[in-house]
């Protein structure tokens, strides 16, 4: 049975959502009144931040600093201490429309994106932050009913909206997806190039749980689609967040069956398969791009790898 992976960059946070304060209709006038309160701006789904030691922190502001947002959520309060918020500091998560933004910070190029900044920010900034953006992809997507076409309203801190006509509640949604480690009788691992990236670009295949279907069978199902290939027995490795914009990454590994590992691109997502050693990874290191450190694919990947991918393997060193 695999070992479960380490810690991994979207999955951290030291935040209480305090989900039991959202039902308080005072909560936001409760909170603006709170001289703790802080604010977490974003524009387009870019945070502001500090060096703090050579490492990026998470810029908070104070709430007559961030006075106008196109919604507001409550993302509940701190379990770490930051160097200007101590922990139990409320957060509202402030979503900024291009004006608002300019006017906090109009150079562009200060405000940073989440895939960039996962594996630098603390557990308590890389939670705010991947909560952050995943909920504001919600409410973007949101903004009426599914039944009718109303416009909604926002209730419960930010995390929950309402039609007014019909009364219907609506909340936020994540669509589930596995991504498979795909291993075969020489413990080799099966990469893909998908239609949309480099040509030289490889990761683990993936896709997204079907109505109806456990993860197990997502997996056997989703390889043999993208490969051709059939893998019996899926483990669960990890999972963690990725708001781009709603899924949760569900890792997995399973092994291919003997006779049945012919590789078979579907030609349309998957554009070409390749079965890789941990020797062809490092002597192809220069000329393959693997998945980025924030990804669970890398996670997964270096658990396989048994080490950082851009050194030699145990065997090869």
């Amino acid at each position: 049975m695999p070992r479960p992976l380490g810690p991994l960059p979207l999955a951290r946070s030291a935040v209480d959502r305090d989900g039991v304060s959202r039902t308080r209709d005072s909560l936001f006038d409760e909170l603006l009144a709170d001289e703790s309160t802080r604010m977490l701006p974003l524009w387009n789904g870019r945070v502001l931040t500090t060096d703090d030691a050579g490492c990026p922190r998470l810029r908070l502001f104070r709430v007559d600093e961030v006075t106008s947002a196109l919604t507001r959520v409550y993302l509940g309060r701190t379990l770490e201490d930051g160097p200007d918020e101590p922990a139990g500091t409320p957060v509202i998560l402030s979503v900024l429309t291009d004006a608002a933004a300019g006017e906090l910070q109009p150079d562009e190029s200060s405000w940073r994106g989440l895939r960039d900044l996962a594996t630098s920010l603390s557990d308590r900034d890389a939670g705010l932050v991947t909560e952050s953006v995943a909920v504001a992809n919600w409410h973007a997507s949101h903004t009426h009913c599914p039944r009718c076409g109303t416009p909604t309203v926002v209730e419960h801190g930010g995390w929950m909206r309402r039609c007014f006509v019909d009364n219907n509640e609506i909340f936020p949604r994540t669509d589930p997806a596995v991504i498979m480690r795909v291993l075969d009788e020489d413990d080799r691992i099966l990469l893909g190039s998908n239609a949309l990236w480099e040509n030289n670009r490889w990761s683990l295949l993936a896709g997204f749980v079907e109505a109806g279907e456990s993860f197990e069978d997502a997996v056997v199902r989703e390889v043999e689609e993208e490969s051709g290939v059939l893998v019996t027995d899926p483990q669960y490795l990890g999972s963690q967040p990725w708001p781009f914009p709603a899924s949760v990454m569900i890792g997995m590994e399973a092994r291919a069956v003997a006779g049945h590992t012919e590789l078979r691109p579907d030609g349309e997502e998957i554009l070409a398969l390749r079965w890789f050693s941990r020797d062809d990874i490092w002597r192809q290191r220069d000329d393959i791009l693997l998945p980025g450190g924030s990804s669970i694919a890398h996670a997964i990947v270096r658990d396989w790898y048994g080490g950082p991918l851009d050194q030699p393997p145990a065997e090869a060193a």
